[in-house]
């Protein structure tokens, strides 16, 4: 029961980790509470990109006149999309476990608890009447729902994105509380299947800290298709379907069938014994280093519960340098170029600094913007769609941020990803050779204005 590297949570950074342990020659273990795969795969990521996907195909039936296709009378099967997303969530879920086996870790269902060390400095875990040793521990707990003391709320039956994502009906109307990526993901997908959606969000923009030129594009081709916003607004009072908001003074009613909140996450810190270690906290979560150690020797922390970044793809290369640390490779973690995504339908996405950042840090920049409709693909497939490629160049021409509203910039942020990274230059990035047709093509194409 003495293994090498003892991982208390299986999302992303956890199952990553017992993977690339494994691969390693390490002996793993693994502890899950719930279900691998964590929030991501179970009742975030993956679930709510299956059913956006679902909601965007009825989207493009709804619109097929637009490319000389008819399509009367398209309709949708809300509890087969749900089945479908359930199916996903399944075959992925199977997929995990089946490569864990396969490498020799040792998964255990269950509720870890750090019972403290040895005298050795080894770990005791345990789960139920079960004792466990390992000479490295990972943290890797995640993140759960913000749940604000807002009157009321305690009382009324709202949804969070599980809730969402499990129900079989649709509301008439839904009011959404915070305009964030999860907010504005689910404002699509329900707007696409035809609900009223209202978005309140205290913050005077929509997706927080995205840039806010591409931000303010998406929420005014929102607001066309019917979505309400009320910017700068606080939710004072939440009483069964109503919702009190107020802004500067003026107080008033918003009143939808069902209230979906999205405010935010928080790292997992309480309730596996976590106290018995007390490593140096940062914000409401773990202090980590470059290699991902907390403070304690031998323990290491990735994912949600560092309180940075909160995203699965952060998560996951936190893991891989954790391991690759307890391995002797020292290959420190690096947040240049973390990409953040919003799956609405046109997708955001953006890598590196914005504007706003840069402005607030005194840095001088360079801007080159172009519509998205100087590719010529990307015209062939969004009639009277528009978007935006903006990217941003240091005084020197490197690129240190890209920006992208149009489909699919989920998929063309890699590439502004990898150049941010490995400190491209411009000069450097206009000489590749990128395919044609292609809608990536308009990253060199911005690069030329």
């Amino acid at each position: 029961m003495r293994y090498d590297v003892a991982i208390i949570g299986g999302g992303p950074a956890g199952y990553t980790a017992a993977e690339r342990a494994a691969q390693g020659s390490l002996s793993t273990i693994l502890f899950e509470k719930n279900a691998l795969g964590g929030v991501c795969l179970n009742e975030g990521c993956v679930p709510t990109k299956t059913l956006l996907y679902s909601a965007k195909t009825y989207d493009n039936i709804k619109h097929a006149s637009k490319y000389a296709v008819k399509a009367d009378n398209p309709s949708f099967d809300l509890p087969r999309m749900v089945a479908r997303k359930n199916k996903v969530v399944k075959k992925l879920t199977a997929g995990i476990r089946m490569r864990l086996t396969e490498h020799g870790v040792t998964v255990v269902a269950g509720e870890a608890h750090i019972q403290g060390r040895l005298a050795d400095g080894t770990f005791l875990i345990s789960v139920g009447e079960e004792t466990y040793e390992a000479v490295h521990l990972l943290l890797c707990t995640g993140s759960e729902t913000i749940i604000p003391p807002i009157p009321g709320l305690a009382e009324t039956s709202y949804w969070t994105s599980r809730e969402a994502l499990l129900s079989k009906e649709l509301p008439a109307s839904l009011v959404i509380i915070g305009g964030g990526v999860i907010g504005m993901e689910f404002a699509s997908f329900f707007n696409s299947l035809g609900v009223e959606v209202h978005v309140v969000e205290m913050l005077d923009k929509i997706l927080g800290p995205m840039d806010r030129e591409l931000s303010d594009m998406l929420r005014s081709e929102y607001e066309k298709r019917g979505v309400k916003f009320y910017l700068g607004h606080k939710v004072t009072g939440v009483h069964g379907t109503e919702v009190a908001i107020e802004k500067e003074g003026d107080t008033f009613t918003l009143r939808g069938d069902k209230v979906l909140l999205s405010v935010g996450r928080r790292p997992v810190t309480t309730g596996f014994g976590l106290e018995t270690l007390s490593p140096e906290p940062f914000r409401n979560g773990v202090k980590v280093d470059e290699y991902m150690r907390t403070s304690v020797p031998n323990v290491y922390a990735c994912g949600d519960i560092t309180a940075f970044s909160l995203l699965a793809h952060t998560a996951v290369s936190e893991a891989e340098v954790a391991i690759d640390h307890i391995l002797g490779k020292s290959r420190p973690m690096s947040y240049k170029a973390i990409p953040g995504v919003v799956y609405t339908n046109p997708e955001i996405a953006g890598v590196g600094k914005t504007e706003e950042e840069l402005r607030a840090e005194g840095v001088p920049y360079i801007v080159k913007k172009i519509p998205m409709a100087f590719s010529g693909r990307f015209v062939a497939e969004n009639e009277m769609g528009n978007g935006v490629c903006k990217l941003i160049l240091s005084e020197d021409g490197r690129l240190v941020g890209a920006h992208l509203l149009g489909n699919p910039a989920s998929e063309l942020i890699v590439v502004a990803g990898i150049a941010i990274e490995k400190g491209m230059s411009a000069e450097e990035l206009r000489s590749m050779v990128f395919p044609h047709p292609t809608v990536g093509e308009i990253i060199k194409e911005a690069l030329w204005v």
